[in-house]
Order: structure tokens, then sequence, then C-alpha cells
């Protein structure tokens, strides 16, 4: 698994909300593998898809319990030593609370021995939009699977021109050749039909991946401090006045994720009952604008 975020630090424990959607979305993604995937032989993309090769040539005798989930919290061992130095205690939890949560549902979840369907091609469907929605679950936790997503974040860090989105498409791209040299061309091609579905579900469900322009008109001179302040968003603002009403008013203009919205709007309210907002969606944003697991930073 992987996503194009920045890891943001929080002093805020997990809300048994986003705890909920971390246990959930991990469970919903590890079944979704066990129950759709493993039946067809395919294989998911980054470090559990390793896991799912590795288990493969090396452990196919061992039939009592599906050994994917133990060799991928093996491999996120290490990647939680760098993980450690990058992001914030909060996400760290979420993280391992997730790996936990996924290794025990690869274990203990049966694997059919026919395909739930009959078609090929729907257990792909079915697996990536029941997957995609659990990592999106995970991810508006405040966590992440771990895998790619720790690498990633880590790589970020400490190299300007670090892109994910690349690191991952290298990554499976390997992935997959190995997987066509070692099984078969076709098992190949129908993963990445699987990762195509899996990446579109989870920008759906994941909120923090969509940003949104707020436009704030106030006469609060306290709340561009409070959104720079409390979410370490960027705000731009100028004079304007109502040609009705002929007052002088601020006007501010920030962008943040989709899921910081409401949170937003009910704090400028609190301030300013009366601010005026306008909400735009479906934005590209270029420059300093930072993605984030979770909605603020220390």
């Amino acid at each position: 698994m992987e996503n194009r975020l920045v890891g943001a630090k929080s002093k805020r424990p997990l809300k048994l909300k986003s705890i909920g959607l971390i246990i959930g979305g991990s469970f919903l993604f590890a079944m979704s593998v066990n129950v759709f995937m493993v039946p067809i032989h395919l294989y998911v993309g980054g470090v559990v898809g390793v896991s799912q090769v590795i288990a493969k040539v090396f452990f196919s005798s061992v039939t009592k319990f599906n050994v994917t989930g133990l060799i991928n919290l093996l491999f996120n061992i290490p990647l939680f030593v760098l993980g450690y130095k990058t992001a914030g205690k909060k996400m760290l939890f979420g993280t391992l609370l997730s790996v936990v949560v996924q290794t025990i549902t690869f274990s203990l979840i049966p694997i059919p021995k026919e395909m739930v369907f009959d078609d090929k091609l729907t257990n792909i469907i079915v697996s990536g939009i029941v997957g995609g929605i659990g990592v999106g679950g995970i991810l508006s936790g405040g966590a992440s699977g771990g895998g790619l997503d720790l690498l990633g974040l880590y790589l970020t860090k400490v190299r300007k021109r670090f892109s994910v989105g690349r690191m991952s498409l290298y990554f499976n791209t390997v992935l997959y050749i190995v997987c066509a040299i070692l099984f078969d061309v076709r098992i190949a091609l129908y993963s990445v039909i699987y990762v195509a579905i899996f990446s579109f579900m989870i920008d759906r469900w994941h909120y923090q991946n969509i940003e949104m322009q707020l436009m704030i008109f106030t006469h609060c001179e306290e709340v561009k401090t409070m959104i720079l302040q409390k979410y370490i968003r960027g705000v731009t603002y100028w004079e304007g006045k109502g040609a009705y009403t002929n007052q002088e008013t601020e006007v501010l203009c920030t962008i943040v994720s989709k899921s910081e919205v409401e949170s937003v709007k009910q704090d400028i309210l609190s301030l300013d009952p009366k601010a005026f907002i306008i909400c735009s969606e479906g934005l590209q944003v270029t420059g300093g604008y930072e993605k984030r697991l979770s909605d603020t930073k220390d």
C-alpha cells in the first residue's frame, strides 16, 4: 500500500472513531486479499505483495494458516525504525495497530479453496473495491497501512525531490516483473488491474487526499491566527468592503484537506458567528501545500 502524504505530528491521542476506522479498515484490506486474491493466485502491490511472493515460493507447504501476515510484520519492523525518526507518535501507534490487525487477519481468515465468484475479473474488482475502502479508512483514521507508506514518509523528509508515487511505481513494476518471470505473465497483468482499482478506491474514500479552498469573509481578526496556529495552514488575506453595507471586512483564502473542513468551519463560526464561508472542491494545488495523515501538527 502507498499514499502520497507527509506525516504530521499531533499531540492529541487517537479518538475512538479513528481507532475504529483503523481496525475496521485493516481487517477489510487483509480479508479482501485472503478471500478474493489468494484463491486466484494474484498479488497485491507493495510490501504485502512481496510477502505474498515469498510465502508462495518458500512456504507453500504451510497450509494451516497464511504466513503472509507474519512476513509482512517482519518487513515492517525496520520500516518502523525509519518512521520513528520522522512521524508523530499518534500516526506510528495507528500504523502499528493497523499492521497487527492485518497480521492477525491474514493468519486467521481462512482462504477459500475455490474462487468466490466464477469470473476471475469479478474477484479482482470486488477485492480492489473492498481493499481500497479499507485502506481509505486506515488513512482517514490518521494512520497508514505500513510498508511503503513508512519508507516513503522517511524518504520524503530526507530527500527534497523525492516522489512517493514514483517510488511505488518503480517498486511495483519490479514486483510484477518478478511475478511474470516466476509464475505467469497473466498473473502480473491481472495484478496491475487490481492495483488500479485499489488505488482509485483509496482516493475516493481518503478525505485527507482531497484539497478544499475556503474563502472566508469575516470581521474577526483572530480567525486567520487560529487557522495558522491550530491547523498550520497558510492564509492569504486582503481588505474588502461590502457593497451593500459599505463596511470593511477581511477576506481570507486558505487550502485545507476535506477532512479538516467541518472542524475549520466550526472554529471560524465560534469566533465569528456571522462569518461568510465559501467552500470549493476539485482543486489542483502546487507549491508548499502539505498533505498529512493526521489533521494537525505539534
